[in-house]
């Protein structure tokens, strides 16, 4: 039997990307693509609470798309419990134009968000990003697919070899979802490293331009450990970095600490 593919992404339906990696997951799988209708980057798994969720069906390549106004997290959940689709055996989410490499990033990355989504419903799940050429950042359109070439086609035949592995294999004991990060240059050939999400921060997130009025403008990771197994190291020496992340948040205190916290138990 056929793998059954849900496609989401944060870039928008009309991402360059979009095609190039519904094209190669439709080779072994039946893909369901929902995807949110304009970018929704920078925004984890947020789920929308008080507007309405439209959901616009479009007849492409032969088959529905569903564009979706809300977030990659509305995306999955409508897929998965509304929309009257069937039940995805795995979630694809990306391939998203520029990296989600570095904790700070994962934490904020719509992309990263729907595969957290997919986990709660409890389905396999896995998120794609990849670098793109410096020209091509701010660019929007035709100008944007120009300047990336053939590099998302590429990108799409790696991420779909690692996504039909993760189908026929499963997710392997103490992985929630794997996040991947690819080089812009990525090929078939590109070296691949098991990783683990670098330890990262970011300052300000947005500049004045006004009275009281601020936009967000994104100036800089400081990255707080200098370690060859991380995501951000392997992308930084061109392999493909493949994270299996792990959605236990708890900590254990030291017992002096937890007898303070407790109240000098």
């Amino acid at each position: 039997m056929a793998a059954r593919v849900l496609l989401t992404n944060d870039d928008g339906a009309d991402s360059p990307a979009l095609i190039p990696l519904w094209q190669a997951l439709r080779t072994w799988a039946a893909v369901d693509v929902v995807v949110p209708a304009v970018e929704r980057s920078w925004i984890g798994k947020a789920v929308t609470r008080f507007a309405p969720v439209r959901v616009h069906p479009q007849g492409r390549g032969g088959g529905t798309w569903y564009v979706v106004e809300g977030t990659p997290a509305d995306c999955v959940n409508l897929a998965v419990h509304s929309l009257g689709l069937p039940r995805p055996d795995l979630v694809v989410s990306g391939i998203n134009l520029g990296l989600n490499f570095g904790l700070a990033f994962v934490l904020s990355s719509g992309t990263v968000g729907a595969a957290m989504e997919s986990w709660i419903a409890g389905i396999p799940a896995i998120a794609f990003s990849m670098a793109i050429p410096n020209d091509a950042y701010g660019l929007s359109g035709e100008a944007r697919t120009r300047a990336l070439g053939g590099r998302a086609e590429a990108a799409a035949q790696v991420a779909s070899e690692l996504a039909r592995i993760l189908w026929q294999h499963g997710m392997p004991d103490g992985v929630d979802f794997f996040s991947v990060n690819m080089p812009a240059e990525v090929t078939a050939h590109t070296p691949r490293r098991l990783t683990r999400v670098a330890v990262t921060r970011y300052g300000p997130l947005f500049s004045a331009v006004g009275a009281n009025e601020f936009r967000h403008r994104f100036h800089s990771l400081e990255v707080l450990e200098e370690a060859a197994d991380t995501d951000i190291a392997s992308v930084s020496s061109g392999t493909v970095a493949i994270t299996p992340i792990r959605l236990s948040l708890s900590a254990t205190l030291p017992e002096a600490v937890a007898r303070l916290w407790k109240g000098g138990e």
